[in-house]
């Protein structure tokens, strides 16, 4: 278990700055880009850096201006890829010859956790989870170990995934994307395969502290199958081993991404949580993009301090008004599963 106590998100809808949820922003080419802010780096250093790595260090910065941390830990899939193929692209162009040396220093997915480090001074921890869609699970478990051992200490942990033209090419050309223009509202109501790009960077202030939290972590799970009863057991075991006796829980937070190949691993994991609990969808708001389960947890803390959901998110209302544990369940292409449960803090 792990203390949240702050957060920051940079995302498609209004969750930086003056946050406004309610207000739901529709996607734009068939993508949910996210709204970048005017970022507090550099000028020298921020025109060197690619989507990602903005993103990623844009959302993070706020966090430690008054703020030293003892390590920085990042999930991303798709971080740095960009710089990558820019950087391969000119080895052909200019046949090995001179080479543009920012696009190969940001080509890999460290990069958002260096230039945290590099600009904050900090020489602590430093990892990247790269794990694809269990990225960012990974390096919450990952935090969990750490503040195990060193119960004193305080750590950034968060995740970034840009969906530039390659990666979306990519995942248009395997299916993952819907034909269809459609708006955030209809995602779910369309029938067919795929789903709406996305993109996102969430930002955590973590550690074992108690006191002024604004969310715990009790838990994180994850699995790699395609059996929809494996998945449905690993649930209700998990629900079992990890939430307090005497409590349950009152939102399920869904993955469902409007792919209705995937559907049926969200719909026995909603028969699992039980009929007189809330069930809120948050796809619509980042769209798909392998570590959403950080914008979820991101949202997680927003409902559990305003205490109130957007009716844009609810699926279905529960018998409680008030939140006191969320279990969150993201699914990644229908073989990865993360369970994440929190309650407040």
């Amino acid at each position: 278990m792990f203390y949240i106590h702050r957060k920051s998100c940079i995302s498609p809808q209004q969750t930086f700055g003056d946050i406004d949820i309610d207000t739901l922003i529709p996607p734009n080419e068939k993508l949910l880009k996210a709204i970048e802010p005017v970022y507090d780096i550099p000028p020298g250093i921020l025109r060197r850096m690619g989507k990602a790595v903005r993103m990623g260090v844009g959302a993070a910065m706020p966090l430690l201006d008054d703020n030293k941390v003892d390590g920085i830990i990042i999930g991303t899939s798709n971080g740095g890829k960009e710089d990558c193929l820019k950087f391969l692209n000119q080895i052909v162009e200019y046949n090995e010859g001179l080479l543009t040396p920012v696009n190969f220093v940001q080509s890999t997915p460290n990069a958002v956790a260096a230039q945290i480090g590099l600009l904050t001074h900090n020489h602590g921890y430093n990892i990247t989870h790269l794990h694809l869609g269990l990225s960012f699970e990974y390096g919450m478990i990952d935090a969990d170990m750490l503040l195990h051992e060193n119960p004193s200490n305080t750590y950034l942990l968060g995740a970034v995934d840009d969906n530039s033209t390659s990666n979306y090419i990519l995942e248009d050309k395997c299916g993952w994307y819907k034909k269809e223009d459609i708006t955030g509202k209809e995602l779910y109501d369309v029938n067919t395969p795929g789903s709406i790009g996305g993109e996102a960077a969430a930002m955590f202030m973590v550690n074992s502290n108690e006191k002024g939290a604004i969310a715990k972590i009790l838990a994180v799970d994850t699995l790699h199958s395609l059996d929809v009863s494996a998945v449905k057991e690993k649930m209700k075991q998990f629900i079992k081993k990890y939430l307090p006796a005497g409590e349950s829980i009152d939102l399920f937070l869904s993955g469902e991404n409007g792919d209705r190949r995937l559907l049926k691993y969200f719909l026995s994991c909603e028969e699992e949580a039980g009929p007189n609990i809330t069930i809120a969808r948050f796809k619509h708001l980042c769209g798909e993009y392998a570590t959403a389960t950080a914008m979820a947890l991101w949202l997680g803390c927003e409902i559990l301090s305003q205490q109130s959901i957007p009716d844009h998110m609810i699926k279905q209302k529960g018998s409680s008004d008030k939140f006191q544990n969320i279990l969150i369940y993201n699914n990644c292409k229908g073989l990865q599963h993360g369970f994440v449960l929190m309650g407040k803090g």
